[in-house]
């Protein structure tokens, strides 16, 4: 049996296996309203569990690609970078000086990148905009009658 709700003048609604509402206390009905609430609560804490856990083997199969693929970039630059030493030791370098150049220009390379991450870094500050919303909060629980308390967003 189903809920049925009528229009009309002659509206009544009925629980599954229940009495009519209009017949029923406020108590059972408050605690109708609970166990609803709770059934409700359970079936969307149910269906996020669902959708997050399909999401979580999708993330987790897109991670072990960028894994593999960059484990293998990493060989690639490894056999790239050797490639290139012997390239300049063809050109007529000593094979030492050809390995040199290619480590001087990867330090050089991460010298710049270290820099440039620390400067984007410098640039992060505080979360502006929460630290307000959290006073502004903070400040409408210490006294809630206040007009000129608003929750900026």
């Amino acid at each position: 049996m189903t809920e049925t709700i009528r229009t009309g003048p002659d509206t009544t609604a009925v629980r599954p296996g229940g009495r009519p509402v209009d017949d029923q206390s406020l108590g059972e009905l408050v605690a109708t309203v609970s166990r609803d609430l709770s059934v409700l609560v359970h079936r969307e804490v149910e269906l996020a569990k669902a959708e997050l856990a399909a999401d979580a083997k999708r993330a987790g199969m897109g991670a072990g690609f960028l894994g593999g693929g960059g484990f293998l970039a990493y060989f690639g630059a490894l056999f790239f970078s050797v490639a290139i030493a012997f390239g300049l030791h063809g050109l007529g370098l000593g094979l030492g000086w050809s390995f040199l150049i290619v480590a001087v220009a990867y330090f050089l390379l991460a010298g710049a990148l270290a820099f440039a991450g620390i400067k984007s870094m410098k640039k992060v500050g505080p979360p502006q905009r929460t630290i307000a919303t959290v006073k502004d909060g903070l400040e409408w629980a210490r006294h809630p009658r206040r007009a000129n308390n608003s929750v900026t967003r």
